[in-house]
């Protein structure tokens, strides 16, 4: 028998930087809120603590800050066809676990987002015609435009202490000898902070770029350039380029985080209280399933608990999202055979290809140091910044070179043939890793009807629940992209004059491969927009179904971005959160007509 808690006004789902963010707002509009984080509890005292944090072997071999993959997992396959397998060793990609989520490990890269992609569809079939979106290509509209979400990423951007270089402010350019970027949209305010210093790789990358004709600029960093205090007065000190961000708690307070950046303003606040190791299980409904009473969840000590609440907040990851939604039958879940159903549609992840430039010993990379965020960019081909007329694929993505610290476990690029152990892979090791640079084309990926989100009928996580099935593979489009965009970036190599490059794009009829890591950075499931029947959220993230349900995050994505998702799923947050406390607290019900 469960055991029922005092009732709150408001329960979040997970702690990370959309879980923070809700709390902070929720509690500055009077509620008495209880975040509920299902790892342990993390700060950056101790898990952040020197030197025991820049530990390789912990962290990111070990996975230290990562999900616990044997209490749940997804199943992955292909196709329909397919039988999925669990998950059982993290590789591909790295959801975060305990206080802060996947904002304790993120690496700092913090973009906002390109106004095109913000209204996919309609800009491509206004372009290049309804017939140029590829059958199956389920692509579609945010619902929200740039200019309405402009103040929220400037917000983010303020209480992050993220370092950058502006392109444009209130339509003045200011950033053309600058490092600013001039394929991005307008600001109404500056970077908190000026841009961080570039690595010698991403001088390298920026003078290739430019000789090539392209338009290098600084990335918006969340790592620091130097002391700050955000606006809600947490502090935060100078990044010392330790190379120690991707995986690790900052022992610097350099790298934003929930933890440093919002966590410390939340323990002032009476009416909050976070409770770690509470695994939710569902969403409590009512009688008639169109309003939640709360959630249920088991403690650190194995119990079963109710969480009354008038308001759920689920704020995830965006797997766990999608899977408390179907656990809980909030929404109609997706069907691929009829295209119908909304939970679980328009899964998406990220079209990574990668390059590295090998050089002789006389150029010297120092690849050890590095900051998450730090690098040097290319916008020509991201977005629609280019003509995809005669190209025959959707999608665009930037191109970088963002050393972030080469680690010596995982690090070591040798050229192909190289043994894997032995005299010769050493010697190789010696001739390439401090004479090294690596770029990615970060490509945007597009939702396809083909690829989706349900419950696995054969397996269940350690709470007997089904896990959460992934059916996902490369479609041509992907292909083609990620070819194009290797071409592009190679001829920015080219020109460095290295001895060697190695890496490259997919090729035609490859698959999808769960142990090779790409990114984190995944999206979609219960996705936003304007129509109920093709979304799982309105355009405040409020659920259609259940309309005291909100569900922030990436999951809300109709489609991945050429950009790292952490700062549209901050100024996302910050949006719905203002559309609760202004609309929703004083007449609770639908926020949007369906």
């Amino acid at each position: 028998m469960a055991n029922e808690m005092k009732k709150v006004d408001a329960v979040i789902v997970g702690f990370g930087w959309a879980g923070a963010i809700m709390a902070k707002e929720l509690t500055e509009a009077g509620l008495n809120v209880v975040a509920l984080e299902r790892g342990p509890h993390r700060d950056t005292y101790p898990d952040g603590a020197y030197p025991q944090s820049i530990d390789e072997l912990t962290y990111n071999v070990r996975k230290k800050l990562f999900q616990d993959l044997s209490k749940s997992t997804v199943t992955i396959r292909h196709d329909a066809s397919q039988t999925a397998v669990p998950y059982r060793q993290l590789a591909a990609f790295l959801p975060g676990t305990g206080t802060g989520g996947a904002g304790l490990h993120w690496s700092g890269v913090h973009f906002r987002v390109d106004p095109i992609e913000l209204r996919m569809r309609s800009h491509y079939e206004e372009r290049y015609g309804k017939h140029f979106i590829p059958e199956g290509m389920t692509i579609q509209d945010f619902g929200v435009t740039y200019d309405e979400l402009e103040p929220f990423f400037d917000k983010a951007e303020k209480v992050f202490g993220t370092s950058g270089s502006a392109w444009s402010i209130k339509g003045k350019v200011v950033g053309k000898e600058k490092g600013g970027n001039p394929f991005a949209p307008d600001r109404s305010d500056n970077f908190p902070l000026p841009a961080q210093k570039r690595t010698y790789s991403a001088q390298l990358f920026a003078q290739a770029a430019e000789s090539v004709g392209y338009h290098p600029y600084d990335l918006p960093s969340a790592n620091t350039s130097g002391p700050y205090t955000n606006t809600y007065g947490a502090q935060m000190g100078p990044c010392n380029f330790c190379g120690y961000c991707s995986g690790y708690a900052c022992y610097m307070y350099s790298k934003a985080s929930p933890n440093v950046n919002i966590l410390p303003a939340l323990r002032q606040e009476p009416k909050f209280e976070l409770r770690n190791n509470a695994y939710v299980l569902r969403v409590n409904l009512s009688d008639d399933k169109k309003r939640a009473t709360g959630v249920t969840y088991v403690d650190g000590q194995g119990r079963e608990q109710v969480q009354p609440a008038d308001l759920v907040i689920l704020s995830a990851f965006q797997f766990h999202n999608v899977h408390l939604m179907l656990l809980s039958g909030i929404g109609k879940p997706y069907n691929p055979i009829t295209n119908e159903g909304t939970v679980g549609r328009n899964f998406a992840y990220q079209n990574l290809s990668t390059l590295k430039a090998l050089f002789d010993k006389n150029t010297t990379t120092n690849p050890f140091i590095g900051a998450g965020g730090a690098g040097v960019g290319v916008d020509d081909f991201n977005a629609d910044n280019f003509d995809h007329g005669p190209l025959g694929f959707v999608g665009g993505s930037p191109f970088w070179v963002n050393q972030a610290g080469t680690k010596p476990i995982s690090g070591l690029p040798v050229p192909a043939g190289t043994p894997n152990w032995g005299s010769k892979w050493k010697a190789a090791v010696a001739d390439t890793y401090t004479h090294h640079l690596s770029m990615d084309a970060h490509g945007a990926h597009q939702s396809y009807r083909a690829n989706y989100l349900d419950l696995d009928p054969n397996y269940k996580d350690a709470y007997g629940q089904p896990l959460l099935r992934m059916t996902f593979d490369w479609q041509e489009n992907d292909i083609k992209m990620a070819q194009f965009m290797v071409g592009k970036m190679h001829k920015i190599a080219e020109a460095m004059n290295p001895k060697m490059i190695i890496g490259g794009a997919k090729k035609p009829g490859a698959h999808f491969d769960s142990t090779v890591y790409q990114t984190t950075h995944i999206s979609g499931g219960a996705i936003m927009g304007d129509d109920p029947k093709t979304s799982a959220v309105n355009r405040y993230l409020q659920s259609w179904d259940v309309p005291n349900v909100f569900v922030p995050g990436a999951s809300a994505f109709p489609q991945g971005l050429g950009y790292n998702p952490t700062g549209m799923v901050a100024a996302l947050t910050y949006w719905s959160a203002k559309a609760i406390r202004e609309q929703y607290l004083k007449n609770p019900g639908p926020l949007v007509q369906a």
